[in-house]
């Protein structure tokens, strides 16, 4: 079975080729442009490669509605050239092939429900810090659809006292998750990319705490199986262990499960498919898409 792939980012877009136990044959970047500009190169990429069918992860929001006359488009996205894009439609009508689709997190939970960290989990929260933050979620071994999708990322927190940027960045709320941990506030509150800053650097513990807000919020909520933390903030491995420690704290012996009354070292994990979530839950999206 051959399968197409595509990790749609908003800022570059990830193409591949592969198999359904997730086995990469080729792949290929392209900056994310224009639709006029990006789609004609990833549709070529995929001709003349028999793939029988395509699986989509895409930034968002997204119509994720299959009785909807727009499902498939992205919609009110911020990069405003892309609003109201029907994307799978495009590469359905262009190879004539099925395509499955689905936001770019969901996707990534997908894969590392199915082939990574996540696998023996029937519940899992994926997430991603980096340019922006997303939540994907898996319930009974599917991804999680409902009026919309999970915006995690809009969450509000509660500012952490020491917080010198308090109410965080984001054009729509105050005090919401990605506005006050994503890469683009790490970087807006101490004047630095997060990735210049030492390990020691005050900035990872202010982190970690907001993130454990997160983990915190979501275990009384969805109570997931398993939490993975991955893009490239979280590339900062010290973050772990205090992720771990604080979400602890803040649910304050009220959980009583071995998954959370232990060290958690088994419950908030990295991506057991590292950076190739994305691409390898898409795989499993084309797969879907041939039923």
């Amino acid at each position: 079975m051959i399968l197409g792939a595509l990790e749609a980012g908003g800022t570059k877009m990830v193409c591949a080729v592969g198999k359904e136990d997730g086995t990469i044959l080729c792949t290929e970047t392209f900056p994310t442009l224009t639709p006029e500009e990006t789609l004609p190169q990833l549709i070529r990429f995929f001709a003349g490669k028999n793939v029988e069918s395509v699986g989509i992860g895409s930034f968002g929001p997204v119509d994720l509605d299959l009785a909807s006359p727009t499902y498939g488009s992205i919609t009110t996205t911020p990069k405003l050239a892309w609003q109201h894009t029907p994307i799978a439609s495009r590469f359905r009508d262009a190879l004539g092939v099925p395509v499955g689709f689905d936001t770019d997190v969901n996707g990534a939970a997908y894969g590392e429900a199915l082939l990574g960290a996540g696998r023996g989990c029937s519940s899992l929260l994926y997430v991603t810090v980096g340019t922006g933050i997303g939540g994907g979620v898996i319930l009974e071994g599917k991804p999680m659809h409902g009026m919309l999708h999970c915006e995690l990322g809009h969450i509000l927190l509660r500012p952490e006292a020491d917080d010198p940027s308090p109410d965080g960045f984001c054009p729509f709320h105050k005090g919401c998750l990605e506005g006050l941990a994503s890469g683009p506030a790490l970087e807006k509150r101490w004047g630095r990319p997060g990735r210049d800053l030492g390990p020691d650097h005050p900035a990872w513990d202010l982190e970690a705490r907001y993130l454990a807000q997160m983990c915190a919020d979501v275990i009384v909520t969805l109570s997931p199986q398993k939490i993975i933390l991955g893009g490239g903030v979280m590339h900062q491995d010290q973050l772990f262990p205090l992720i771990r420690r604080y979400t602890k704290e803040y649910l304050n012996g009220y959980i009583q499960t071995p998954e959370v009354t232990g060290g958690m070292e088994d419950y908030i994990v990295s991506p057991g498919l590292g950076d190739r979530a994305g691409i390898t839950g898409a795989l499993l999206l084309a797969k879907d898409a041939l039923k």
